[in-house]
């Protein structure tokens, strides 16, 4: 664990400051869930709460079956990272941050599909990896009104445009992910 050098005292309901610096590098935002638990040593751990995350075996089988059934490779993520990849090398991806773009499109719960020769259209997927491998189509996974993560259908060559089939793949693979969550 990474020491901060950084203080907080518990005030009288309980309640500790996370400081700025850390809420920022962490991408903790207002109203964000967190993890509370103790380790063997009796530290106190708060751990950024995915509700997505939980399920990440069966997002993999779905973005696996999404990959094989469009040919394309797919990717699911939470708001902040991927949790399956399938059609894509899985080092590429997994549990790396998502781009502020890509984390945009989620927070504006709008579909966003690709144009070929659109340059502004452009989104990067994984933060740091800006030339490799960009969004063809992003669908918000939406639960109870809220955005939780995506579904992605991954462009690695600017001349395969994504049709209609894989937009309405993508939109109902976000839309059984959100069910799944609100069950």
């Amino acid at each position: 664990m990474k020491a901060t050098g950084i203080v907080r005292r518990i005030d009288d309901l309980g309640r500790v400051v996370i400081p700025k610096e850390i809420r920022r590098t962490m991408r903790i935002r207002e109203g964000d869930p967190l993890e509370i638990f103790t380790d063997k040593e009796g530290e106190v751990i708060l751990k950024k709460y995915s509700p997505i995350g939980e399920l990440s075996d069966f997002a993999s089988q779905y973005a696996e079956t999404l990959a094989k059934t469009s040919g394309c490779a797919v990717c699911i993520t939470d708001k902040d990272t991927v949790i399956a990849v399938s059609g894509a090398p899985k080092k590429d991806f997994m549990d790396k941050k998502i781009s502020s773009e890509i984390e945009k499109v989620i927070n504006d719960k709008a579909l966003f599909i690709s144009k070929n020769g659109d340059a502004k259209k452009k989104i990067p997927i994984i933060e740091g990896m800006e030339n490799k491998y960009f969004a063809g189509i992003v669908a918000p996974i939406i639960a109870e009104g809220d955005t939780i993560g995506s579904v992605i259908f991954i462009k690695t060559d600017n001349n395969v445009e994504m049709g209609e089939v894989e937009n309405k793949l993508a939109q109902s693979a976000a839309s059984f992910l959100g069910k799944q969550m609100e069950q």
